[in-house]
């Protein structure tokens, strides 16, 4: 018997609930969940939805205007990237947003809903985005929040919660408190607690006691049916008030479809709700189904356009430096031998003639890409600082560089397909590199995880462009999605 297997042994077994059920309940409604991505990733578990990288309210205009094989969405993503920011810097994107949301939504006489999407492994702005969202509805008349639903579970991706403890799967069964991955360590967004009540005690610097905390247990979800279940939910609800934390526990798909039920109950009992979660949250709420991954055959569709002078290879990027990712990309080093390799020294980049060593690569990357796949990645090296602010502006100077050779190889000579692994690396690819403003997500290019987006307009028009969160999939999974694509592996 596993370590898993142990712990839910003091558990009902889950409960099987179609996502038609709870489809049937959004399509009752004219409700859009605006979701705000602190980085890219959190779509990889959703399919046919759009992405905003700006948020005007013209672009708010735009996708709620906007059909989808017919359909109007009932969630879109707009991609923050506040986890590359600063507290300030994040706090006032996340009101600009709400507030442009608010606007388009009036005009164009529909309701929405707020979600703040961040990282299966507790990193983040917490409690900040969550409490900004709420004090902006405030102060736009858009009503008082009684609860903030905390739901980093992203089972696809081996990211449990049970008995109000987070976890992440290991090898051969095990689990592992989160607080003891590396994930914990993070340099600018660190934590201790693996309790999510303690955790938010911890990150609210104890102005939120876990006492405090509203605890939506496993055998709660489990009621028997899912009715019974979502009813329980409610009933637990009920008390919140002035954004109380609500934390809940969830292993499986069907969790967190009767979860969907029960804040859907609770929403129609009068209990105003924002979400703080984990990217499978979306997909289980609105009822979508679980989308099979994309096939080559359906990513380079007959009907697709391609850049004129398009390359016959296509450009993997790394940015990210946890642990599986170094893995990840020696597994594809190894493999794709005919791929050509492109380091981008980030040692050459700190100092003043960083531009030299953009240039230099950038030039070496265009050339390569007319006779296959490229690969680059920054040092393996990781240069960081004691200083969570000092860390921050490493990264930035990093990403900077990573941004400024990804758009001049796509002017020079645009890819076949881009990868972009890591969740800072592939929002600012995507928003400043491709210069993507406007996208729709495809699908997953491996069982509910790593997201496939389709840009609509700019440059990239036409580019399948793979956003692969840093800490997602085995040794393997970047070779998999790579040999997926590519015309030369």
């Amino acid at each position: 018997m596993t370590l898993e297997s142990e712990l839910l042994a003091g558990y009902p077994a889950e409960v099987s609930v179609p996502a038609g059920t709870v489809a049937a309940q959004v399509s009752a409604s004219n409700r859009v969940l605006i979701v705000l991505d602190d980085d890219p990733t959190g779509t990889q578990s959703v399919a046919g939805l759009p992405v905003l990288t700006r948020w005007d309210v013209a672009d708010f205009d735009w996708v709620f205007g906007h059909r989808i094989d017919g359909a109007a969405a009932k969630a879109v993503y707009v991609l923050t990237n506040t986890r590359s920011l600063d507290s300030a810097e994040a706090r006032a994107r996340n009101r600009d947003i709400v507030v442009n949301a608010l606007a388009a939504a009036r005009t164009a006489g529909i309701a929405v809903g707020f979600v703040s999407r961040s990282d299966s492994t507790l990193r983040g702005h917490f409690p900040l985005e969550p409490d900004t969202i709420a004090a902006t509805l405030a102060s736009e008349n858009g009503g008082t929040v009684d609860g903030v639903v905390i739901v980093p579970a992203f089972p696809d991706a081996g990211r449990i919660t049970v008995g109000g403890v987070h976890y992440t799967r290991g090898g051969q069964g095990t689990l592992i408190p989160v607080a003891e991955t590396e994930f914990a360590r993070d340099a600018s967004f660190g934590f201790t607690n693996s309790s999510l009540a303690a955790y938010v005690e911890e990150k609210s610097d104890g102005r939120i006691p876990a006492s405090r905390v509203i605890s939506i247990d496993l055998s709660l979800i489990r009621r028997g049916t899912p009715g019974a279940g979502a009813t329980a939910i409610a009933d637990a609800i009920d008390s919140a008030a002035n954004s109380t934390p609500i934390v809940v526990d969830a292993v499986t798909e069907n969790d967190l479809r009767i979860l969907a039920l029960g804040l859907a109950e609770s929403e129609r009992r009068g209990k105003s709700l924002i979400y703080r979660v984990g990217p499978p949250f979306v997909r289980a709420r609105i009822g979508q189904e679980i989308r099979e991954p994309l096939s080559a055959a359906e990513i380079f569709h007959a009907g697709r356009t391609v850049p004129a002078g398009s390359a016959r290879g296509g450009l993997i990027v790394v940015g990210s430096h946890v642990g599986v990712t170094t893995r990840q990309l020696k597994a594809l080093t190894d493999a794709h031998s005919s791929a050509y390799i492109v380091e981008i020294d980030v040692e050459k980049l700190l100092p003043d003639d960083g531009a030299t060593h953009v240039s230099a690569v950038v030039a070496d990357i265009a050339a390569a890409l007319a006779a296959g796949d490229v690969i680059v990645h920054t040092s393996r090296l990781l240069i960081k600082s004691e200083d969570p602010i000092a860390s921050l502006k490493i990264a930035r100077t990093v990403s900077a560089a990573v941004v400024e050779v990804v758009n001049r190889t796509l002017k020079a000579a645009p890819p076949r397909f881009v990868i972009a692994k890591g969740g800072i690396t592939s929002s600012d690819v995507a928003t400043h590199g491709l210069e993507i403003r406007h996208a729709i997500v495809r699908g997953p290019m491996l069982p509910g995880i790593v997201s496939l987006w389709e840009p609509v307009d700019g440059p990239a028009a036409g580019i399948p462009y793979i956003v692969f969160a840093g800490n997602v999939g085995d040794d393997q999974s970047l070779v998999d999605v790579t040999r997926k694509l590519s015309n030369t592996f």
